[in-house]
């Protein structure tokens, strides 16, 4: 475990605003101190993370839910009943750093991540980066499944490098190299070492909606396994912002949904679900 610490170190209003304050806040186009300012609306793009950061002190709550692929029809509700959940929380340590946890239904996973901004984009500078360091923690397994399974065999990494930038008052572009590293993997079917690349778009619609696209290409990925897309809709409603999401990938996890994308858009295989934050 202690060999990953470096590459990952490496890469290393509030309540008392109004809801008309906070939507001023989300959808200036100012510079501000010759900052340029919401590049996107939310932490997320679809299931990528974005390059925005939470203020200094500031608290996002997060559910996520995904439900079963759609291709089942009605006998499973057009995968209303196999739905998974995600429950989070997101600080503001400051303005550059911000600390996350939350747990996962699916593989009863526990997820940590660290965010932390290393570029901003203004007038001297063309790009936002930021650095996104995850460490995943599987419970679901079980010792007798698995003889001689220790903890350290329960973590999965992510190391992502979010690099943006506002093209303009309706446009924002990302790349994200991504890599995920498994402690417990099948050498027959997947490497433990995966490499990602890919990115997305923001599309601003009107003053409270937009389009979010994203595609990830796993170099490293089985073969029975996709790249994953997806498409979603920013929707902004006071202090919340909500997002409607089409994904061939039914996990919410960054190491999960780079891996283990199975859904097929070709033939009508994927998955509806949302996000949801509130800030405090």
């Amino acid at each position: 475990m202690k060999k990953f610490l470096v590459p990952i170190c490496f890469f290393l209003v509030t309540m008392a605003y109004s809801q008309d304050d906070l939507l001023k806040s989300l959808d200036s186009t100012q510079i501000q101190d010759s900052y340029s300012t919401a590049t996107f609306k939310a932490l997320q793009l679809v299931t990528l993370q974005t390059t925005k950061m939470p203020a200094k002190k500031e608290f996002y709550f997060v559910v996520s839910h995904r439900f079963g692929t759609v291709k089942d029809g009605f006998e499973s509700f057009f995968g209303l009943d196999n739905a998974t959940t995600k429950l989070g929380g997101i600080y503001g340590v400051t303005d550059w750093l911000s600390v996350s946890l939350s747990r996962h239904t699916l593989n009863k996973m526990y997820e940590t991540g660290v965010k932390y901004r290393m570029a901003r984009q203004s007038n001297s500078f063309p790009l936002d980066i930021v650095g996104y360091s995850v460490a995943d923690i599987n419970t679901f397994l079980e010792k007798d499944q698995y003889p001689g399974l220790e903890f350290k065999n329960r973590m999965t990494y992510v190391q992502q490098l979010l690099i943006s930038r506002k093209i303009g008052e309706k446009l924002s572009l990302e790349l994200v190299p991504s890599f995920v590293h498994k402690n417990l993997y099948n050498p027959d079917i997947e490497r433990d070492n995966q490499f990602s690349f890919g990115g997305g778009g923001r599309y601003k619609i009107t003053k409270r909606l937009s389009v979010n696209l994203e595609y990830m290409h796993n170099f490293d990925k089985p073969e029975f396994y996709k790249n994953p897309l997806s498409v979603g809709l920013d929707v902004e409603t006071g202090g919340h912002v909500f997002q409607l999401i089409f994904t061939n990938s039914q996990s919410m996890s960054e190491s999960g949904y780079l891996t283990n994308a199975s859904g097929n858009w070709g033939k009508g295989d994927f998955f509806f679900g949302f996000n949801l934050y509130r800030v405090f």
